[in-house]
């Protein structure tokens, strides 16, 4: 495209009707800003995955992409503070004969805005050595109350047995001492926007999931995610985790990256209320999605029935039942020789 074309946007009555227009000139998106009637021009695509800057809003000065919400000036094309060395290009932008025609060769270069690659964003290739067993516990605490939990006392039997018998490498996570965010949604806005690593993962250091990604992704041969039943379902903080999980296997749809290979994904299930059943499947159906493998008999489970309301009693059953504690270690068996054979491959 030659650099001294300008390409006719429309008409100025009909522009100024809105604040954010996408105008193409050829394969290049550009997003025309309209303010107090006033003109100006910049990339129409975020520096951060590409998001449609004309489809965002107007805050002030500032676009917003509708994808991550990173805000760039309507004028300069640069970053909001204290970002401003990122930068859109910026097109020139002139009214002639009631018409608002626009440069398409940009007036600067993007610019982006410095930092060093996720570390999520490598690789993965599995290290050598024993097998690993990763043990994720949902089961909602207060901290400053702790008490007992039946689906994790009986994960810490199942990550006992693995490093006794097997001499595997175990790792338990407690999903709720770590802190970060609910999912954003932002597939909900474009399946592009959801990425890997996470949005979330990638702008907020503080964000603690990483963990999480770090077990499932790179590090466990087997998984084995603990959860009580909260009124029929899984927990809370399960949820809050699986929708984060969303990245992992966005990327499936997206590039044919499959992040999840040659590994066992296993379940523990207990509650005062029945329907272990139900909760195992969707369970089971998740992390089949996101790559994992089954073994037979992949998950083990307790209840006392819809009508035991009496928790105390309850908790006392699990912890004196050498039965669930024996399902919790042949369970870890079925999991680790399956993991076996798929690292044979």
């Amino acid at each position: 495209m030659k650099s001294d074309i300008w390409i006719d946007a429309g008409t100025v009555k009909s522009l100024k009707k809105q604040r954010l227009s996408e105008i193409m000139a050829g394969n290049t998106r550009i997003a025309l800003i309209c303010k107090n009637g006033e003109f100006s021009a910049v990339s129409g695509e975020c520096n951060h995955e590409k998001g449609p800057m004309a489809q965002g809003r107007m805050e002030g000065d500032y676009i917003v992409c509708p994808w991550h919400g990173w805000k760039y000036h309507r004028e300069t094309g640069h970053a909001m503070p204290p970002f401003e060395i990122a930068c859109l290009p910026r097109h020139e932008v002139h009214q002639k004969d009631g018409h608002i025609f626009i440069k398409s060769k940009p007036s600067n270069k993007r610019a982006h805005f410095p930092h060093p690659a996720h570390s999520l964003s490598r690789d993965v290739k599995r290290a050598k050595g024993p097998i690993r067993v990763a043990g994720i516990s949902t089961t909602p605490m207060s901290k400053s109350l702790p008490r007992y939990s039946t689906s994790e006392d009986l994960l810490n039997s199942a990550l006992a047995h693995a490093h006794s018998k097997f001499g595997a490498q175990t790792r338990l996570i407690k999903l709720r001492e770590l802190k970060f965010s609910h999912c954003g949604g932002f597939y909900s806005i474009d399946e592009k926007a959801c990425t890997w690593p996470c949005t979330f993962t990638q702008m907020d250091e503080k964000d603690q999931l990483t963990e999480v990604y770090e077990a499932l992704v790179f590090w466990a041969d087997v998984v084995i995610i603990a959860t009580p039943i909260r009124w029929g379902n899984a927990s809370s903080l399960y949820y809050k985790m699986a929708e984060r999980l969303n990245c992992i296997e966005n990327q499936i749809l997206l590039s044919g990256k499959k992040l999840i290979k040659d590994k066992v994904a296993s379940f523990i299930i207990t509650g005062g209320q029945d329907n272990v059943q139900s909760v195992a499947g969707l369970m089971m159906m998740f992390f089949g999605e996101l790559g994992f493998q089954l073994p037979q008999q992949s998950f083990i489970g307790h209840s006392r029935g819809w009508a035991a309301e009496d928790m105390a009693n309850n908790a006392a059953l699990v912890k004196s039942s050498g039965r669930l504690k024996k399902d919790a270690r042949d369970l870890v068996d079925r999991a680790v020789d399956t993991a076996r054979e798929l690292l044979k491959r």
